[in-house]
């Protein structure tokens, strides 16, 4: 599995104006709570991707005399170093409407 990123997602921080992020939910905790939501689904599966890959290069042997700097093993901790961060995913995502979410407490009010 590897993680989609979108090539609009800056790789820094960016001002965002508020009034964008509350206009699916009409409140801006809300909004703020799925955006945390998805950014921690969105680092936990870049962790488990990082570490499978990562997984390919581990040794059994402890001796610290034979520890050595693998080329290939380093590539790929840059390469997740350069990714966007999963807040800026996660808020790239929801603003563009693919993210997913229902509050099951205004669904009962509503009935």
């Amino acid at each position: 599995m590897s993680i989609q990123i979108s090539k609009t997602v800056p790789n820094t921080t960016v001002t965002r104006d508020l009034r964008e992020l509350d206009k699916k939910t009409d409140n801006i905790y809300e909004s703020i709570v799925i955006v945390s939501k998805r950014a921690n689904q969105i680092a936990v599966d870049m962790k488990e991707e990082l570490n499978s890959k990562l997984a390919e290069f581990a040794t059994t042997n402890d001796n610290l005399e034979e520890v050595f700097e693998n080329r290939e093993q380093i590539e790929i901790s840059k390469h997740y170093e350069r990714l966007p961060k999963p807040t800026l995913i996660a808020v790239d995502e929801f603003l563009n409407g693919k993210v997913y979410f229902r509050n099951p407490v205004a669904e009962k009010e509503e009935e």
